[in-house]
């Protein structure tokens, strides 16, 4: 509300409650008259007939003739008269007063309208202030206003410039982080080139040293030789992983992931991940199985959604014994399609329950050589796709992923 709007209603709730005011002295003032009225009255008929006893009667009937009633405050009250009942009181006083007393009541329910819909189209427009900065629109700007808002938009636009600095310091931030996670990644590369390149040659070189006549000593240092290339190999192969999921980590950090969202079939999705850890499945003696409950689409990247289902499987199959299985189901309701993954092992443990989806931690059970990547690479790849993911004890044992992936795209 601009100024001259508050001294407007200003003006209007002053004046109504003057003109209230009024009337109510107005209206007291002619009570007051009245009763002035039926005492001189009172002590003018008390006197007459005090000195004329005989006049009793007539004063009596003149009184009946100007139809006054009874009060019991002096002679009058005796033969049933009260101040309201008096032919010499004045009735247009009291109507001024009734009609005054209105008109400011009237008056003052206008100004209270009139202020509240200037109050109520105030915090309409800070409203839309804000759900605009919400959807992202910026630089609003409203006009200077004096009122008893304004102490309230100062304050918002405060908190509205400092949530923008320190969401561009965040962004900043991320951006930084994602750009050196990418410089990592590619500083890994020249000395995994190098380091495969080298064990290549030792290979090579292994090979054909086997094939040559060997002294007995040397053909022990040969398997010992053969041993480590494995382990550097191995290592190797870490290394590279590291190096793809640092990558994989700073584009999402950096917002340039991009998914080719697509109905899918989740039957397709759980087959295609089982498919490809088949045989670390078979290496470990642990059994998948994936029922099928009818076709269910949901609007996701199938590899990407792959991607996170095998890291979810790997995980269930690591916390698992040989000679049991790994278990997925599905189902679907209105608003989400659901899936769940879980073992049939000790659990997750209730320091780990908390810190599952964070990026580099290792539970201190975990038996796997992993890195700590997969679960939150797969709980930022579902949640770019409209899902979400958690993890709990199912009641009978074993670790459960639950995924949900919600129906409004």
């Amino acid at each position: 509300m601009s100024k001259k709007s508050n001294i407007t209603i200003t003006i209007l709730f002053v004046l109504s409650v003057s003109l209230i005011a009024i009337a109510a002295a107005t209206y007291l003032l002619t009570i007051y008259y009245r009763q002035v009225c039926f005492h001189i009255l009172g002590g003018f008929c008390d006197s007459m007939i005090e000195h004329n006893p005989g006049s009793r009667q007539a004063v009596l009937e003149v009184l009946k003739t100007q139809d006054f009633y009874m009060t019991d405050k002096n002679i009058l009250s005796n033969f049933g008269y009260d101040p309201s009942n008096l032919g010499i009181t004045d009735t247009t006083v009291l109507w001024i007063a009734i009609f005054v007393f209105f008109a400011g009541g009237i008056l003052f329910l206008f100004s209270f309208w009139y202020w509240h819909k200037k109050s109520d189209a105030r915090i309409q427009a800070l409203t839309g202030y804000l759900e605009k900065i919400n959807t992202g629109v910026q630089g609003l700007v409203f006009e200077s206003s004096d009122d008893e808002f304004s102490k309230l938009q100062d304050e918002i636009y405060k908190t509205v410039t400092e949530l923008y600095q320190t969401r561009e310091e965040a962004l900043a931030a991320r951006n930084n982080f994602a750009e050196n996670l990418s410089n990592i990644a590619h500083q890994l590369k020249t000395p995994i080139t190098c380091i495969s390149l080298i064990v290549q040659m030792a290979k090579e070189h292994l090979g054909d040293f086997r094939t040559a006549e060997m002294p007995q000593g040397h053909t022990s240092m040969a398997c010992k030789m053969h041993a480590n290339i494995k382990d550097i190999e191995r290592q190797l192969n870490r290394l590279t992983h590291l190096e793809e999921s640092l990558l994989l980590l700073s584009r999402i950090d950096a917002g340039t992931l991009t998914f080719d969202r697509k109905p899918t079939d989740v039957f397709t999705i759980l087959s295609l991940a089982s498919d490809n850890l088949y045989e670390l499945f078979l290496q470990n003696g642990v059994l998948i199985d994936i029922p099928e409950m009818g076709e269910m689409n949901i609007n996701v990247d199938l590899n990407w959604t792959m991607e996170a289902v095998m890291n979810l499987m790997k995980n269930c199959m690591e916390a698992t014994e040989t000679g049991t299985a790994v278990h997925c189901s599905y189902e679907k309701n209105p608003l989400y399609v659901q899936m769940r993954i879980w073992d049939e092992g000790e659990g997750f443990t209730k320091e780990d329950l908390t810190h599952l989806f964070e990026r580099f931690y290792r539970g201190e059970k975990t038996k796997n050589t992993g890195i700590g990547i997969g679960l939150s690479l797969s709980k930022a790849i579902i949640e770019m796709q409209n899902g979400i993911i958690r993890a709990f004890n199912l009641p009978k044992g074993g670790a459960c992923f639950e995924i949900r992936f919600y129906t409004s795209y």
